[in-house]
C-alpha cells in the first residue's frame, strides 16, 4: 500500500424550511429532543448569519488554501468564503461572479488533482463549516450537509438510527465530493454505490444573467428538475453547481420509520488482514496470486451471492513497502462469516506455495469504520489513477505488474484493487450518472512522496506502469469487454493529454461512457455561462 494506507492501517428536533427535522451534535451522543428555531436565513439556529470572507490579509487564509489533499498544488485566490448556509452560498457566488472571480469548491478538500488549487482560481468556497445531518420528515430523508465528513455522517446515521450509506473507507473525507462522483465503500457489493440512494439535493446554481439561486432537485419523476439531481448522482464536482444539502432514502423504501429508509448497518466487523512479504514473492507466485484474485472475483460478483457482503481491497504495494496486503471484511453478524473469508484467502493463495500471515479481528462496526485513518504521515505529494476492471487481468498486465511492482526503486506505489459489481452491477447505467455497471474490480494507482525534487521519478514510475498495462488500448482503460473506463473520484487530467492517452477515446467517455451528451445538456440547462469548471469539467455542448 502506499504511504497514507501503511501509516493509517496497522437527536434534537427542529424547524429546518419549515420542516420538522430530527438532527445530531456531530462528535457526541444525540441532544434531547427540544424545539429550535430556524435562523433567520434558513440555517440552524446557533449558525453565523453574515459570510465569512478571508482575503491574503487575513491570518486564517494559509490554514484555508492549504487544506488540499495534494501538495503538488497551492491555489493562492483572492478570497477564500467560509459558508454556514445555502443563502451564504448564494451570496459568496453573486460576489464572485460580479467580480469576475473564477470560482472552486472546497468541503473535505481530498481532490487527488488541482481543480481547487487552479492558479486560475480567484474564489474559493469553503463548505467546510456546513456540517448537519439530521433526518427531514418533510422528505421522509435524511439530510446530509457537504461539509460533513464520512465519519460524522456514519456516526450520526448509525447512533441515532442504526442505519448507514454505503460510503467510502476514509472516515475523513468530505461527503461534498464524494457524493458527487457516485462514491462506493466496503457495503456497495451489498448496498450498491452512495448515488443510487441519494434522493435529492439543493443546489446553488447560477443563471445566465449571472445570477446565484438555490434550487431543490428530486429523482420523483414529475419532478421538473429531475435531471439536475440525475446529473448529481455520478456527474462529478464543479460542474453544474454547489451542492448545499444530500438528502438520502434508499428507492423502494416506504413508510415514516426512518430506521427503515437506509441500508442497515453491520452488526459488527470480521476483518482477515493477510500479507505476502516481497522476499518470498518469485513472479510465478506473484502472478498466481493474481490470477486467482481476478478469478475469484469472476465467479462471485453477481448481486446476491453469499459473497454480497463481503468487501477487500489488495494492495499491491511496491517492493520497497516490504509486503503486499489483502484487506478483506464482513459483517461478523453473517452465518458462516468467518468460513466465507477462510475460503477466499485459500482461493487467492492456492497453488503459489507461498504461506501468507494472516490477522484476524472483530470490531463493533462503528468502531472499526471510525478507525481507519487516511494518514498521508507526511507523504503530501501524490498522483492517482484508476480504471474498472470487467475481466481479471491478462497474462502480459500481470508481468508488468511484478516488473514494476517488484523493481528495486524508492517510489512508494501502489495499485490496489477493490472488489466491486454485487448491487452495484444491478443498476442500469443509464438510472444514475454512475455508468460503470458491469464491472467485478475498481484499480486505483497511486504514487506518493515528500520531497518535490522526486516529483519527475514518482509521475514517471505511476504514468509508465499505467500505459503499459493498458498498452493494447491506447494506455487507457477503455470501455470495451474488459475494462470499463474509470471514476472520476480519481481525476487524472492526463487522460486529457493525447501523450498519454492515445487511444482515440476522449476522457469523458473514460469517466462518463454513453452519458457525457446528457450530462452536456443538464450543463447547458443549469450553468450556461460556465461559471463551474475545471480541467476534467463537463463542457457545454459544441
Amino acid at each position: 500500500m502506499n504511504e497514507f494506507t501503511r501509516r493509517g492501517f496497522l437527536g434534537t428536533a427542529a424547524a429546518v424550511g419549515g420542516t420538522t427535522v430530527v438532527t445530531t451534535a456531530l462528535g457526541g451522543a444525540p441532544a434531547a429532543e427540544a424545539a429550535v428555531p430556524e435562523a433567520a436565513d434558513g440555517g440552524a439556529c446557533g449558525a453565523r448569519t453574515s459570510l465569512v470572507k478571508v482575503d491574503r490579509a487575513d491570518r486564517r487564509y494559509q490554514d484555508l488554501v492549504t487544506r488540499g489533499f495534494n501538495g503538488r498544488f497551492r491555489g493562492r485566490p483572492d478570497v477564500v468564503y467560509v459558508v454556514h448556509t445555502a443563502d451564504q452560498v448564494v451570496d459568496a457566488v453573486n460576489q464572485a461572479v460580479a467580480a469576475g472571480r473564477r470560482i472552486a469548491v472546497r468541503s473535505g478538500g481530498h481532490c487527488f488533482e488541482g481543480f481547487v488549487d487552479d492558479p486560475a482560481v480567484r474564489a474559493v468556497i469553503d463548505m467546510s463549516q456546513m456540517r448537519q445531518v439530521f433526518y427531514d420528515s418533510g422528505k421522509r430523508a435524511f439530510a446530509v450537509e457537504p461539509g460533513a465528513t464520512l465519519g460524522e455522517t456514519y456516526r450520526a446515521l448509525y447512533l441515532d438510527w442504526g442505519v448507514t450509506i454505503p460510503a467510502g473507507v476514509c472516515p475523513q473525507v468530505g461527503v461534498g465530493g464524494h457524493v458527487l462522483g457516485g462514491g462506493y465503500g466496503p457495503l456497495s457489493r451489498r448496498d450498491g454505490v452512495v448515488a443510487d440512494h441519494l434522493y435529492a439535493v439543493e443546489v446553488v446554481v447560477v443563471d445566465a444573467s449571472g445570477q446565484a439561486r438555490k434550487v431543490v432537485a428530486t429523482s420523483a419523476a414529475d419532478d421538473p428538475n429531475r435531471e439536475l439531481w440525475w446529473a448529481h448522482t455520478g456527474g462529478g464536482g464543479g460542474n453544474f453547481g454547489i451542492v448545499t444539502r444530500y438528502w438520502f432514502r434508499t428507492p423502494g423504501a416506504t413508510g415514516t420509520d426512518p430506521s427503515a429508509l437506509l441500508p442497515k448497518a453491520p452488526t459488527s466487523t470480521l476483518r482477515h488482514i493477510v500479507t505476502w512479504d516481497w522476499s518470498a514473492l518469485t513472479e510465478q507466485a506473484f502472478t498466481r496470486i493474481i490470477d486467482n484474485h481476478g478469478a475469484w472475483h469472476q465467479r462471485n460478483s453477481a448481486a446476491g451471492t453469499p459473497y454480497a457482503s463481503m468487501h477487500s481491497v489488495f494492495y499491491l504495494n511496491s517492493r520497497a513497502a516490504g509486503q503486499i496486503l489483502l484487506d478483506i471484511q464482513t459483517d461478523g453478524g453473517l452465518d458462516g462469516a468467518e468460513t466465507l473469508l477462510n475460503d477466499f484467502v485459500a482461493a487467492v493463495n492456492e497453488g503459489t506455495g507461498v504461506e501468507p500471515a494472516v490477522q484476524r479481528t472483530t470490531e463493533p462496526w462503528l468502531r472499526a469504520t471510525l478507525a481507519n485513518k487516511f494518514d498521508t504521515g507526511g507523504f503530501d505529494r501524490t498522483k492517482s489513477k484508476g480504471a474498472y476492471l470487467r475481466k481479471p487481468w491478462t497474462a502480459a498486465q500481470a508481468a508488468t505488474l511484478y516488473r514494476h511492482l517488484s523493481a528495486d526503486s524508492q517510489v512508494w506505489g501502489e495499485v490496489s484493487l477493490y472488489s466491486y459489481g454485487g448491487k452495484v452491477n444491478s443498476v442500469p447505467e443509464t438510472a444514475t450518472a454512475t455508468a460503470q455497471r458491469d464491472s467485478i474490480i475498481k484499480v486505483w494507482m497511486s504514487a506518493t512522496w515528500m520531497d518535490p525534487a522526486h516529483d519527475e521519478a514518482n509521475l514517471a514510475w505511476i504514468r509508465e506502469i499505467y500505459r503499459e498495462i493498458f498498452a493494447t488500448t491506447g494506455g487507457v482503460p477503455v470501455p470495451d469487454d474488459r475494462t470499463e473506463g474509470t471514476f472520476i473520484n480519481y481525476p487524472d487530467v492526463d487522460l486529457a493529454d493525447p501523450q498519454w492517452n492515445t487511444s482515440g477515446v476522449p476522457w469523458y467517455t473514460l469517466y462518463y461512457k454513453g452519458n457525457y451528451p446528457r450530462l452536456q445538456r443538464v450543463k447547458a440547462r443549469w450553468d450556461p455561462r460556465d461559471v463551474f469548471r475545471h480541467a476534467l469539467s463537463v463542457r457545454p455542448p459544441g
